[in-house]
Parts: C-alpha cells; sequence; structure tokens
C-alpha cells in the first residue's frame, strides 16, 4: 500500500491548506521514515500536517517499558506472539497493531517548546471527538479503569454496559514541531488483549 498526500478540500495540496497523508509504507522501517519526513517537512515549511494510516503488524514499545528489567522477555511474548517488536518514542507503554488498527498523528509547528502542550492535546481530541460523532459513536474524553496502555489522554464510550477505552494519546515535542498522536482499536480487541496482558505483566516487572 502507497502512501498518498492529499490537502484537507481532497484536491492535491495547494500553499496554506492542511496535509493529509493516508496509507502505509511497505515496512514497519519504510512506513517510520515517513511520518519522520512529515515531521521535518512541518518544521520546515510551519504549515500542519496530518497523518491517518493503518500500521503494519507490531508491538511498539514506549520509552518507559525499554527502561524495565523485563524488557528483552516482553519483547519474546510479543515475537511469540506472531507480533514483530519496535521502539516508539511517543507514549509510556507497549501498542499492540494488528493491520486494523487504526493510527492518527497531528503534527503542528511550533514556536515555543516551554508552551502550548495541552492545548494541542485538546485540539486533537477534539478532532477524534468531532470524526468520532461523525461515524455515529458517542465517545467522551478520560480513561476508563483497567484501560490497555493506560495514559492521561484518552477516549473513551460505553459498549455492552461499561466504559470502554476506543483510543489513546500521547505527544512528543521536537525543536519545530509536535506530534500528538493515538490509536483507535477498530476490531481484533481478543487479540490485542491477549498479547499486551502477558506483555505488560512482563515488561512493569509483574
Amino acid at each position: 500500500m502507497s502512501v498518498t498526500e492529499r490537502s484537507d478540500s481532497g484536491r492535491r495540496t495547494a500553499p496554506g491548506c492542511l496535509r493529509v497523508y493516508r496509507g502505509r509504507a511497505d515496512t514497519i522501517e519504510a512506513d517510520r521514515t515517513v511520518s519522520d519526513r512529515i515531521v521535518d517537512w512541518v518544521a520546515d515549511e510551519r504549515e500542519p500536517a496530518v497523518r491517518v494510516w493503518r500500521p503494519h503488524r507490531q508491538v511498539a514499545f514506549g520509552r518507559r517499558d525499554a527502561q524495565e528489567d523485563g524488557y528483552d522477555r516482553a519483547r519474546e511474548l510479543a515475537e511469540a506472539h506472531d507480533f514483530p517488536t519496535v521502539e516508539r518514542e511517543v507514549g509510556g507503554r507497549a501498542v499492540a497493531y494488528t493491520r486494523s488498527t487504526v493510527a492518527f498523528a497531528r503534527v503542528t509547528p511550533v514556536d515555543d517548546i516551554r508552551s502550548g502542550l495541552d492545548d494541542r492535546y485538546d485540539a486533537a481530541t477534539a478532532d477524534l471527538l468531532a470524526a468520532l460523532d461523525g461515524l455515529g459513536v458517542d465517545a467522551r474524553d478520560g480513561e476508563p479503569p483497567d484501560s490497555f496502555c493506560p495514559g492521561t489522554h484518552s477516549v473513551q464510550a460505553v459498549g455492552g454496559g461499561q466504559a470502554r477505552k476506543l483510543a489513546g494519546l500521547a505527544q512528543r515535542v521536537h525543536g519545530d514541531a509536535a506530534v500528538v498522536a493515538g490509536v483507535l482499536t477498530v476490531r481484533d480487541h481478543d487479540e490485542i488483549a491477549a498479547v499486551l496482558d502477558p506483555v505488560e505483566r512482563r515488561a512493569s516487572g509483574w
């Protein structure tokens, strides 16, 4: 699958338009390169961009995981479930992708790395809630109890009589660009839980 670049109006990008990138590259590494190049473009051109895609099957570990004593064993467990493993710059704990999982990244230029953190989270969350509302999903922000990949910036909805996490967001700031990224679990919930439960327990030293 190729990566396509379009403007927010659905036409090819013109100056002053929001760039929207869709699709994934041929490999995990090439896919990460696409994201890095988008960040570089935003930093250089001072224009925002959005990427939406379904990543390759993988478990992406966060920096907190990589610092734990059980990290190597956690990677072995993920690979035993047929999930290639990588390390990611955003977020703290492992995230599993099954090729149906939707990833999104909102990249904006930054003038002062000391300000705007909450505003960027709020804007990305509002965009996600609006998109879900357009699909008929009654979602709201907040982290439900006992969530996978727990974090302070999440979106949830009630399903089966209880609140369920739909997506989690994380942010990293480069010198001239900020990335608010997230993962939306569309299906394969049982498969994701089956790999993340033992992986998170081992990575966190439980």
